[in-house]
């Protein structure tokens, strides 16, 4: 015998029609529209806790700056906070069904959490959600606000959350391979440039030129990160505060700060704030940055660990997984390979991000949604991906010590250490002598006498460090 659980509906409406809502949910009838009418992506606003978060933030700080300003009762300010954070806990996420890409400039958004802070805060007071008797999602949870100044507010505290793992993640990456300088600083290497020999170094400089780049990438984040701390809140719809009480924008930075315990402040012009999203162009270009310099690092990993047999092999990479459904015993260097791939995304982002940038109107942009999934996006990736990097891929790199030295020894690399004893005319006679006898360079040395095994070495012992002082 079949059984059926009995639901139970409330109805909401708006200038379009009655909507039917299951009873248990927190959304309303703005939020049905907008899930109806612009779910194009997998995700949610509440996919992202940080995002989700910080729209809960801004939203908590407006009621109590609204206490502050006498436009909101200490009954309805206390509910509401309240809900805000239930909705910071997780505990809304199934009613915040809104797609992260909305299409509606970000208004769905910002309905979806009105409603949803609304019926929570309804229910916290006693009252039944959908009745809104007494916290009303626009007259109350939105009030002095605009979608246009919280929502890209919101996608700022949540940028500026989310970099604060991805900045530690590039650091740790920085120190590993400042460790793997020291320990490969006594191995010879054979520099090159072109793919073609070039000079003697030491592995452990080229890691410790992985190791600056990464340190460096790693504050050019933090620097651009610092730029999100100026907020539109308060701007309300395009900048001047209409419908916000004079000292609102004031008693909500106080109030945020408190919440996030971050310094934001208000923008020198709010107009400015409003119309133009820059800042993301820069947040975008500098996880750009971050994705390309990495990916060469890790092209060049794969190269050096390339073979075993039949490619340089001077880098031991662990193995992660068989690299081959038929070609048994086969192991490809994948941490380097997904990194690789994470730069393509991260790049791809960027180019949207430019796109929405431009293409702002006028008082305001209403493309942030495709920013902001596409900054979070990009973060997301740089953080996971790095810390796998680091953790399964550079951690445990090797290196085939006699393999280094073999290479270096047997080019043409040998030829430029020498010069500066034997001058270059008679190095590029040797050299061309030993091209032509397919005879390394040190045995014809050794052989004619000219220099020692040991003489040679100690001059490519000698090219191999900087000439430079720090």
């Amino acid at each position: 015998m079949n059984t059926f659980e009995r639901k139970e509906y409330r109805l909401e409406r708006d200038y379009v029609g009655d909507v039917q809502i299951a009873a248990d949910k927190l959304y309303g009838v703005n939020s049905v529209r907008g899930f109806d009418n612009l779910t194009v992506s997998p995700l949610t606003v509440a996919h992202y806790a940080e995002f989700r978060n910080a729209f809960a933030q801004c939203k908590w700080a407006a009621a109590l700056a609204n206490l502050d300003s006498g436009v909101l009762v200490s009954e309805q300010c206390n509910a509401i906070v309240q809900a805000c954070k239930d909705v910071i806990d997780g505990q809304c996420d199934d009613s915040l069904i809104v797609d992260l890409m909305e299409g509606s400039g970000g208004t769905s958004t910002n309905m979806n959490f009105n409603e949803v802070i609304a019926n929570r805060a309804q229910q916290i007071m006693g009252h039944a959600a959908g009745s809104y008797e007494i916290i009303h999602p626009n007259d109350h949870v939105n009030i002095s606000q605009s979608t246009n100044d919280v929502y890209p507010a919101a996608m700022k505290i949540a940028t500026y959350a989310m970099f604060g793992p991805l900045i530690s993640e590039v650091e740790r990456l920085a120190k590993q391979f400042d460790q793997k300088a020291e320990q490969f600083m006594d191995v010879l290497h054979l520099g090159r440039t072109c793919l073609q020999d070039a000079q003697p170094m030491r592995l452990g400089q080229l890691f410790s030129g992985y190791a600056s780049l990464t340190h460096r990438l790693a504050a050019e984040l933090s620097n651009v990160r610092d730029k999100l701390r100026t907020l539109p809140l308060g701007g309300t719809a395009i900048g001047t505060g209409f419908g916000a009480p004079p000292a609102y924008r004031a008693f909500a930075f106080t109030h945020l700060e408190a919440i996030t315990g971050v310094a934001y402040q208000a923008p020198s012009n709010p107009f400015d704030a409003m119309q133009n999203m820059d800042v993301f162009s820069r947040i975008s270009a500098e996880l750009r940055t971050c994705s390309a310099s990495l990916g060469k690092v890790a092209s060049d990993l794969t190269v050096l660990s390339s073979g075993p047999v039949g490619g340089i092999g001077e880098l031991k990479l662990p193995e992660a997984q068989a690299g081959s459904s038929i070609m048994p015993g086969k192991v490809n260097p994948v941490l380097p390979m997904s990194m690789i791939q994470v730069s393509f995304a991260v790049i791809g982002n960027d180019v949207a991000v430019a796109q929405a940038v431009q293409y702002g109107e006028l008082e305001i942009n209403h493309f942030e949604p495709v920013v902001a999934s596409r900054v979070f996006d990009s973060i997301t990736l740089l953080t996971n991906g790095i810390r796998r990097f680091r953790e399964k891929c550079v951690a445990g790199i090797t290196a085939d010590v006699a393999r280094n030295e073999q290479h270096l020894t047997e080019s043409m690399a040998v030829a430029t250490a020498l010069v500066p004893t034997l001058g270059y005319a008679q190095v590029s006679k040797l050299a061309r002598q030993s091209v032509a006898e397919g005879r390394s360079l040190l045995t014809i040395l050794e052989e004619s006498k000219i220099l020692s095994r040991a003489e040679a070495m100690a001059a490519i012992d000698k090219a191999s460090y900087p000439v430079f002082v720090n």
